[in-house]
């Protein structure tokens, strides 16, 4: 446990306000701290106003709406003195060295002896902002930069001072991992430290270069997101978000404190393109646009329209046919050889923000691991720029540098033919700057799934699903389909699981994936409509009873049953979760019983569980306000709001990497204390029957009736109704009986037209069909 239980942040600007609202997500109180405005009748209005603001902002800092009240607003004036008790004080104000080391003294004078303090800057050397501050408070602080938005963004840059205490440090790395989520990266004392310093040059970078060989917006942007592992927002996107008025000051900061032989001095900052950009307001999202504008056409829709880099003008957005993309799997190394206008582009702006890259290192860190790490946390790369060059080839690009022109950075020619990640003893490595390969270290107690593969066999499975041995006799199970979709293939490898069990091999299970982005989307709903369309409906409903089956099998199975979701857990996904003995969530976790906008209903349990859920108290109108909704949670806490999370039995993970550490824990937890599985004969609900379908029934007209609900919705709320009402009879309905119930109503929507519609509509858009 930490010792740190209350933070204060000074600042209640964009950012100080995200970092406490992460913060109070993490179940801590904080206070957040901003000056007296003046003639001001409430002198806290300040922070008062940012902390209202965090429950409209979107995309929203908190994870649920009531987190706000863990959060005091507070003036520097009047509230220093609450700083007795706070064990965390993080400064987030201007970037103006005076109005810190006046704040400083402040807290200096206020904290108690082993508070530590800590800056979000990202601009100041931390040498500068501890001159001439008492030995006691450099021993406190140092420099903690999170990345916006907070809450979504992993990385967190840590720099420690030359007074720095190694307790300090330690402190603070443990309480931002495991409390606050992050990816905690050490980065020396430069401006810029990692992220930055390689992120901003490459987006400038890439416009210069965009403008220089009249590549568009559109082109630059296909080329340089989703093909080489950067989000979708790419660089132009990325500009508009970041806020391209802001650029104008980084570079300022860069050029200030930069030698002028860095390559920050070789690029053109002053493009009047831009310049006028900034000058009419057209600064990117927070203001009337950037790069991109949504306009409206004469008949009212939202029609998105592109700068053009020459003319300065706005058209409408188009989609750019370039050759090498036809190719779907081109990644880095075939765009920068394919040999036309784009491929030159690609490696005009990649070769020399790579090779920027291998400049940096140790000047901004201590190895390749931390600048990779801190790409792939701080800017979503899912690359970082080590392991591009491992993908280029690295004596390929040294060849390609030096046939330019370029200079050829020693670290880069050190690697020769090698690599700068590989894997030796079974064990993933990193080139060091002394020349040699060290193994790549992971936070004490992290177990990684991708370490566990490269060590050891799998156990058992197929191509829906593998088992591995996690240690201390647990097994795991890991989804393997397209974004981990249930199918039968799932099915049987939880049987080869509860075999290998139950036979005394291993002795708890534990469901995990490596995938972030989505735990399981659900069913297979290609399967669902092949059948369908092939008249196979027997197969469906044998898809259906088997899925029930295998999950009923997870609940009431002899030993402990552990899930460790994080992204998506949709439609089927959300039922396995609703039968295991627990839930360690990661906080990201977004759960969904969202069959009804495919035209059908849960069918593996999950009206059931939820009935069983709110058994005591109006069980049919709660779990048909829930799955009639189709409602997703936007994060573990609020799946415990929703009731898809049971308090007392479920937790939540901050850090994604945490979560199978964490749910073999549990396992291992529920084993030591004498594991029984739940009794079956106390799986019964009672229900009204025909009186609560009417009920139901009734709201549902109303809701048609002013538009909420479709045609279409009305079928299909009918049949789960007919389900949550607990069939024509009602009464004390038992689990097996609720199961069948399920089956019926399933595969009677299934013959509607109106749900294969919906179905095939989904696959095909990837969105619900209103019909």
């Amino acid at each position: 446990m930490s010792d740190i239980k209350k933070i204060a942040v000074f600042g209640s600007g964009v950012m100080g306000a995200a970092i406490a609202a992460q913060c109070a997500n993490a179940g801590y109180e904080v206070l957040l701290y901003d000056i007296v405005p003046k003639d001001a009748d409430d002198r806290s209005i300040i922070a008062k106003t940012a902390i209202e603001k965090l429950l409209t902002t979107r995309p929203a800092p908190l994870m649920h709406p009531s987190f706000a009240e863990r959060i005091t607003p507070a003036n520097i004036d009047d509230d220093m003195g609450l700083l007795s008790d706070v064990d965390w004080a993080i400064e987030a104000i201007i970037e103006r060295l005076d109005l810190k080391q006046s704040l400083y003294q402040k807290i200096d004078a206020n904290r108690k002896p082993n508070t530590i303090i800590s800056s979000n800057t990202s601009t100041i050397p931390l040498t500068l902002l501890v001159d001439g501050m008492s030995e006691g408070f450099k021993e406190h602080f140092l420099i903690t930069h999170f990345f916006n938005p907070p809450r979504y963004m992993q990385l967190l840059e840590l720099i420690k001072g030359e007074h720095t205490s190694a307790d300090v440090i330690k402190r603070i790395t443990g309480f931002c991992d495991r409390e606050l989520g992050k990816g905690v990266v050490d980065c020396h004392d430069r401006p810029g430290f990692i992220a930055n310093r390689i992120g901003i040059f490459w987006i400038w970078y890439a416009i210069i270069e965009a403008m220089e060989r009249g590549i568009t917006v559109e082109e630059a942007d296909a080329l340089l997101g989703k093909p080489i592992g950067v989000p979708g927002t790419a660089v132009f996107g990325l500009a508009d978000l970041i806020g391209i008025d802001l650029f104008p000051h980084i570079a300022k900061s860069m050029l200030e404190t930069l030698d002028g032989s860095d390559e920050y001095h070789q690029i053109n900052w002053q493009i009047p393109l831009i310049n006028k950009m900034i000058e009419d307001g057209y600064t990117g999202r927070k203001g009337k646009g950037g790069f991109f504008v949504m306009e409206k056409t004469p008949e009212g829709k939202k029609l998105m329209t592109v700068k053009n880099l020459s003319s300065g003008e706005y058209a409408p957005q188009s989609k750019p046919a370039i050759p090498v993309l036809e190719n779907r799997k081109a990644g880095l190394k075939e765009l920068v050889e394919c040999g036309d206008k784009y491929g030159d582009y690609v490696w005009a702006v990649m070769g020399r923000v790579l090779s920027y890259a291998a400049s940096l290192v140790p000047e901004i860190a201590d190895d390749i691991h931390a600048v990779d790490s801190a790409m792939r946390m701080g800017f979503g790369w899912k690359f970082g720029p080590f392991e591009m060059i491992d993908q280029i080839g690295a004596a390929n690009m040294v060849s390609r540098l030096k046939a330019d022109g370029k200079d050829v950075p020693e670290f880069l020619a050190k690697v020769g033919s090698g690599k700068f990640f590989d894997i030796k003893d079974s064990k993933p490595h990193y080139f060091d700057v002394s020349g040699a390969y060290k193994p790549i270290k992971r936070p004490e107690g992290v177990i990684m799934l991708s370490d566990i593969k490269l060590a050891s066999s799998r156990v058992d499975g197929n191509d829906a699903a593998s088992l591995w041995n996690v240690g201390d006799g647990v097994l795991c199970i890991e989804f393997t389909t397209k974004m981990n979709a249930m199918e039968p293939a799932v099915f049987d490898v939880y049987a080869m699981a509860t075999k290998l069990i139950n036979d005394g091999k291993f002795k708890a299970l534990v469901i995990y994936n490596d995938n972030g982005r989505a735990f399981s989307a659900g069913a297979n709903l290609g399967m669902f409509i092949t059948y369908l369309n092939n008249g196979e409906n027997d197969k469906v409903e044998k898809m259906i009873t088997d899925g029930q089956a295998t999950y009923k099998g997870l609940k009431y199975a002899p030993f402990p049953v552990v899930a460790a979701p994080t992204g998506l857990c949709l439609g089927g996904g959300c039922e396995i979760l609703l039968h295991v003995d627990s839930v360690q969530a990661h906080a990201e976790t977004n759960m969904g019983l969202v069959e009804v906008g495919v035209g059908l209903i849960p069918g593996w349990g999950g009206c059931k569980e939820m009935l069983l859920r709110f058994k005591n108290s109006n069980p049919t109108a709660k779990a048909f306000k829930v799955i009639s909704s189709a409602k997703t949670s936007a994060s573990a806490a609020d799946a415990f709001a929703i009731g898809y999370l049971r308090e007392g039995t479920d937790g939540v993970v901050m850090n994604k990497d945490r979560l199978l550490e964490r749910a073999k824990a549990k396992a291992l937890e529920l084993l030591a204390g004498g594991y029984t599985p739940p009794k079956a004969d106390e799986a019964a609900v009672t229900l009204s029957g025909a009186p609560a379908k009417a009920e139901l029934d009734e709201g549902v007209k109303t809701s048609h009736g002013e538009g909420k609900a479709t045609d279409y919705d009305v079928v299909v709320l009918d049949h789960l109704a007919t389900i949550l009402s607990g069939g024509a009879g009602g009464g004390v309905v038992s689990e097996d009986e609720l199961y069948t119930l399920e089956c019926e109503e399933f595969m009677k929507l299934c013959n509607e037209q109106g749900s294969r519609d919906r179905i095939q509509h989904m696959l095909d858009t990837g969105k619900p069909l209103r019909n």
